[in-house]
């Protein structure tokens, strides 16, 4: 196997543990709809469950489509970071980091739709009236993966311009 899917593969496996096993603590330990406050005015430990994306996005409790359309969409996904990882440059760690991050995310909640039929959520920060929708580890694992990604993409651009206008200037 090429060292970049080894690595995004190893890191996939490192956000699937905990999230899986994080799940399973808040669904062994709290009752649905359950909250305990951990930080008051700031952070609550909830189980709720999510048939939408992340953050809640599209999440309709009375509706059945959006399991099938996530579970097509995250096939989707894997594929194209597949794709992406296997043209990637070897040396651009943080962009391999990334897709590892997003593919463990997406295959984590993916975990929970094949199994559950909606993902759980049980982090939930807000201030005052104000909450952030609920999140699991997955979901920090793509934002993060996804932040890693773009970061990448830009220096890369940056780097680019950068070499491109010392090579311009060189021939001037």
């Amino acid at each position: 196997m090429d060292s970049r899917l080894k690595t995004a593969a190893l890191i996939a496996a490192a956000v699937i543990v905990p999230d899986q096993i994080t799940k399973a603590v808040i669904q062994q330990k709290y009752a649905l709809w359950a909250s305990q406050t951990v930080i008051p005015d700031y952070f609550n430990i909830v189980h709720v469950l999510n048939k939408g994306a992340a953050f809640g996005f599209l999440n309709q409790p009375d509706t059945s489509w959006q399991i099938w359309f996530f579970v097509a969409v995250t096939i989707a996904a894997v594929a194209f970071i597949y794709y992406l990882l296997s043209s990637a440059d070897k040396g651009d760690r943080f962009f391999i980091w990334g897709l590892g991050l997003v593919l463990g995310g997406a295959l984590g909640n993916l975990t929970d739709r094949l199994r559950f039929g909606h993902v759980v959520d049980f982090l939930d920060f807000y201030v005052g009236s104000y909450h952030w929708p609920a999140f699991n580890v997955a979901d920090i694992a793509i934002s993060c993966g996804a932040f890693a990604v773009l970061v990448s993409m830009y220096s890369k651009n940056i780097h680019e311009k950068h070499t491109s206008s010392k090579h311009a200037a060189n021939r001037g």
